[in-house]
């Protein structure tokens, strides 16, 4: 039922990559206030193209960046609502001199595309878009639709919890797809199925009310460095895993499936020590790799800072010492419990001679969707169908968090369907979206619609 579609995108291919292009010129980057004319004209770019595909596309005010939403229900109250999801901000370019072309001029290289925003994200949201196209001007879109793309994912998304919360009906779906997505390999399709979340904290400590000279006070008060040292040190045991009190109760355990899955991907222990540079990996002992990075919880010390830490030497003996730690969490932890497992770690094991503050700073939640649902089988056929091989399942251990705000607001479950590759570049010079990636995402979405009708 398709074919028809396929054909329109395939004889469609040069014009779809020229609308890329298009978008790609435009510098949308959220972060910098001098480019909230760019951030308009990005969404004002969106809307020109959701009109012409009928679903009257407008800019919502949020608060900050306008959210762009257009809808089309034509399919009929039989046919499933998706709610997509994407974002037309980017970010920042910095450092220029490391870009080999201009990062808003694109270039074709190869089989890449280089530009900001090429992979993260506007290559992905096109790609939906002129999937969409090709089934409406060929056997018609054959599942109603609701486009959700706001301009704050790069800096926290930080106005969209409160726009879920006053737009649940105009926003109520059947699920959401998040089109901000990839794949393993561009010749290993495969489908995300679970996202670790976030708890992000400060910890910080204060002994004497000053720096003391460590010569003279050294050894009779206690030092906030030395204590931050010694609490951090007890936070693993020599196992690997994470000492807060209570903070493996709600963890869901991996099943049989999962870790034979897991183990199939061609993300080996090597391939990971490959990958960070790391002559040695570390972590929970009886977990592989794979598994300890993307479907078990963690924590980890992002920064440290107390006393003299210049060039050269002072014997100073800090007054405070301060931490940043993340925990990365899995289904079906919750970040506010473990703040209160943080804080109860704290109060048994800091000592006399210290106060103590801890703070959490960012939250979001793990998500997993069920690889049996209508969705998740739609998108596993689909990938199928247009690489030629069986979708393979992987779990992601970074965090997204407006997939938690969805699944919290709107009471919907989320399907991560995107074909940007693990060396893309996001966020540094030289992004780039493997072109054969961008088409057969097209493809992909035409499959996954029409199969998800049926």
């Amino acid at each position: 039922m398709s074919k028809k579609a396929l054909d329109y995108a395939q004889g469609n291919r040069e014009s779809a990559l020229d609308e890329l292009k298009s978008i790609l010129r435009i510098p949308s980057i959220s972060t910098l206030p001098e480019h909230a004319p760019d951030m308009s004209a990005a969404a004002n770019w969106i809307i020109d193209r959701l009109d012409p595909l009928g679903f009257q596309g407008r800019a919502i005010d949020a608060g900050g960046p306008p959210v762009v939403y257009g809808d089309w229900l034509g399919a009929g109250a039989g046919a499933p609502v998706i709610l997509v999801y994407g974002h037309y901000d980017v970010q920042p370019v910095d450092p220029l001199e490391l870009w080999v072309s201009d990062p808003f001029e694109p270039e074709v290289r190869g089989n890449n595309l280089f530009a900001r925003g090429a992979s993260d994200m506007k290559g992905q949201i096109i790609a939906h878009l002129k999937a969409v196209e090709a089934l409406k001007e060929t056997t018609g879109i054959p599942v109603n639709i609701k486009y959700l793309i706001e301009g704050e994912e790069e800096i926290g998304s930080t106005h969209l919890g409160e726009f879920l919360r006053a737009n649940e009906d105009l926003l109520a779906c059947d699920f959401c797809l998040n089109v901000d997505s990839g794949v393993i390999g561009p010749e290993t399709p495969s489908l995300t199925y679970a996202i670790r979340g976030m708890a992000y904290f400060e910890i910080r400590l204060e002994g004497p009310p000053g720096d003391l000279h460590s010569g003279i006070f050294g050894g009779a008060i206690v030092n906030p460095a030395n204590v931050l040292a010694a609490l951090i040190g007890e936070m693993h045991d020599d196992q690997g895993r994470v000492t807060l009190p209570g903070f493996y109760d709600d963890v869901l355990s991996l099943s049989d499936q999962e870790r034979s899955d897991l183990a199939s991907l061609p993300q080996s222990d090597e391939w990971w020590s490959e990958q960070s540079g790391a002559r040695f990996l570390g972590g929970e002992q009886g977990y592989s790799a794979t598994e300890r990075a993307t479907a078990r919880p963690t924590l980890d010390v992002n920064g440290l800072l107390s006393g003299f830490t210049g060039k050269g030497g002072k014997t100073v003996l800090p007054s405070k010492a301060m931490a940043k730690i993340s925990t990365r969490l899995v289904p079906d932890q919750d970040p506010h419990q473990v703040h209160e497992s943080l804080r109860a770690f704290m109060e048994k094991n800091a000592p006399l001679g210290v106060s103590w503050e801890v703070d959490m700073l960012a939250a979001a939640v793990a998500s997993i969707i069920d690889r049996d649902s209508v969705e998740a089988r739609a998108a596993a056929e689909a990938l199928e169908a247009v690489w030629g091989l069986p979708a393979r399942y992987k779990r992601e251990g970074g965090t997204v968090p407006v997939v938690g705000m969805i699944e919290e607001m709107l009471d919907v479950k989320t399907l991560m369907l995107g074909f940007g590759l693990p060396d893309d570049n996001l966020h540094a010079p030289n992004e780039k979206f493997h072109l054969p990636n961008f088409h057969r995402g097209i493809d992909t979405f035409i499959h996954f619609m029409t199969s998800l009708a049926a």
